[in-house]
């Protein structure tokens, strides 16, 4: 029997986290273009090095590259924001700054996903997943 999460991001925040904590450099999670892009919004902010997809079975997997070895890590805390009990949607007025600027919040649009700064540019507001500085 295999546990499996059934909310995707909160499952990827929290191997994220945890291994920010014990000082892992990368981990692996089973990919899907939700993870993908949350990824991608990460490692173009700089919170993350870097990420590449491995093909395995049945789905792939994501590998996670959080730091280099022997940097520190960007990530001070990251938190899913919005759960399956509790949606949290903001206007783009309304988009939470995080850390004085320093952070970010990755929202759900209905252009896509984007950080909360591009959001608020483009005069979107959204679904708020993930905080993150």
């Amino acid at each position: 029997m295999s546990l499996q999460s059934t909310d995707q991001i909160a499952d990827l925040v929290t191997r994220i986290r945890n291994a920010v904590l014990v000082g892992k450099t990368e981990i692996l999670v089973p990919t899907s273009k939700l993870k993908q892009a949350i990824v991608e919004i990460l490692v173009k902010n700089g919170y993350i090095a870097s990420y590449k997809i491995e093909e395995a079975s049945p789905r792939g997997l994501l590998h996670v590259v959080i730091t280099e070895p022997g940097t520190v890590a960007k990530i001070n805390e990251i938190a899913k924001v919005s759960k399956p009990g509790r949606r949290v949607y903001s206007s783009s007025a309304d988009l939470p700054v995080i850390k004085s600027g320093r952070g970010t919040v990755i929202v759900s649009t209905s252009k896509g996903l984007m950080t909360g700064r591009e959001a608020k540019r483009n005069g979107l507001g959204g679904e708020i997943l993930v905080r993150v500085w």
